[in-house]
């Protein structure tokens, strides 16, 4: 299987989780980084009318999960900590996150992640603990659709 092939199957498998119907994101991954966007809509807002931090934090970690098991090409990661800094409110226009992984070792992905908003300004940034899973690549729902 190619990078790209690889990069491929793992768009579909999180374009097919049925969490994401929801939030309708936007995936691209490459052998850097990985780039989701979600256009902001009121159906995220708390009631001071802006975006929850649940839908900053889904963007944070699902870049980073997703930075990380770019480099993993055969089994499923799983986030085993993520801590977040939510910097700025949002309550219209795109949020883009922005992953990356900083640090490989045997046993663990250490990624960040940044996100922004449609002028370009960090909104909020974290970092996670990745580990791989038990679960083969090939088994889960998506994958190398």
């Amino acid at each position: 299987m190619t990078s790209q092939t690889h990069f491929s199957s793992l768009e579909n498998m999180y374009q097919s989780a049925p969490t994401n119907d929801y939030y309708a994101p936007r995936i691209h991954i490459n052998e850097h980084e990985c780039v989701i966007e979600i256009d902001v809509q009121e159906k995220f807002f708390h009631a001071a009318g802006a975006t929850h931090g649940s839908v900053y934090f889904k963007l944070l970690d699902d870049a980073a999960f997703f930075a990380a098991n770019a480099l993993e090409t055969e089994y499923f990661v799983l986030t085993t900590s993520f801590t977040t800094y939510i910097t700025r409110p949002v309550s219209s226009g795109i949020m883009r996150a922005v992953g990356k992984v900083v640090n490989k070792n045997k046993s663990q992905f250490i990624a960040e992640a940044v996100v922004y908003d449609s002028e370009n300004r960090e909104i909020a940034r974290g970092n996670g603990i990745f580990v791989r899973s038990k679960m083969a690549l090939n088994e889960v729902p998506g994958y190398g659709e």
